[in-house]
């Protein structure tokens, strides 16, 4: 672990991309004119005949990539995620989902850290769109080398999945060659006085805060869930059990997000008291991505004050 490296899981997202597509020839590439900005340019550079710039048409960008599935390609479409799952939601629903389509789309710039793009662009309520659609699958990555294994793990499953990746660089978590699995979470230390349950950007921040209580004696123990859709119910409830108190840290509304999916699954199977960190129903707002996540208090220093109340 190494919390003082940052890398933007968007650029783990390109140079992955462009990896796999030397070994997987069907591997192609689609964004929405902002390639520079989502990375794919390196994959695009690397293999021009493969990558297809649909311009600023995302309900199109989902469109084709659903036609080149059916022809045994292996479609990776890419735009910002206000875009990605708002702009292109039926398209995704009723072109992609619906007849269970190979489709990987990849939505960078999630989240209020998109900073000073502000309200518009700072996409909260794109894992609540994706994990209702049936046969979706939804991944949420917290740093270089999650971000990497994902890549590659979509293109092995058959069927549609979202991909959520963020603009600022974040701590590299994770060593080389880490094993993950597909709806499977990561438990980070085995603390028994709380259990943090994170998703991407805030997995980081969750196991700043994890330090700082360590300090003042309180043991808690973070959970890493990157897939949102299947989620790790059994990793869950075992918290639930050990630990009684949960806290959810998401970069997300936290109506229907990561809170909520964990919610659903302790209050059919271990009910437990439970508190949501995240955006509290609002849209966001222009700032630096640090700043805001100090406002609305997802940073390490909200999440010690509230495992500490």
């Amino acid at each position: 672990m190494d919390l003082d490296k940052k890398i933007a899981t968007r650029q783990s997202y390109g140079e992955e991309l462009a990896k796999l597509g030397e070994k997987n020839e069907n591997i192609v590439v689609l964004d929405a004119d902002l390639s520079t900005a989502t990375k794919t340019e390196i994959f695009a550079k690397k293999f021009p005949n493969r990558f297809i710039n649909v311009g600023i048409a995302e309900q199109n960008l989902m469109g084709i990539a659903a036609g080149l599935s059916t022809f045994g390609k292996i479609p990776y479409a890419s735009t910002f995620a206000v875009f990605a799952a708002g702009r292109a939601y039926e398209q995704i629903r009723n072109s992609i989902a619906y007849p269970k389509l190979n489709v990987k789309i990849c939505a960078t710039h999630a989240g209020i850290t998109v900073g000073e793009d502000g309200a518009t662009h700072q996409m909260l309520e794109d894992l609540s769109l994706m994990r209702t659609l049936p046969n979706m699958t939804v991944i949420s990555t917290s740093d270089d080398i999650q971000t990497r294994w994902a890549v590659r793990e979509i293109s092995k499953i058959n069927g549609p999945a979202y991909l959520r990746l963020c603009r600022m660089a974040t701590p590299v978590i994770y060593e080389e060659n880490e094993k993950f699995e597909i709806g499977k979470g990561v438990q980070i230390g085995d603390g028994t006085d709380a259990s943090i349950i994170a998703t991407g950007v805030t997995v980081s921040e969750a196991i700043k805060a994890q330090e700082i209580l360590k300090e003042n004696n309180v043991n808690v123990r973070v959970i890493d869930i990157h897939t949102i859709k299947p989620i790790d119910r059994e990793l869950i409830v075992k918290c639930a059990k050990e630990t009684k108190r949960i806290i959810t840290v998401e970069d997300h509304n936290i109506i229907g997000g990561l809170g909520s999916a964990v919610c659903e699954v302790l209050s059919e199977e271990y009910p437990v008291k439970i508190e949501r960190m995240g955006i509290l129903d609002s849209f966001g707002r222009s700032g630096k991505a640090d700043e805001l996540m100090r406002y609305y208090r997802i940073d390490s220093s909200a999440i010690v004050n509230r495992v500490l109340s």
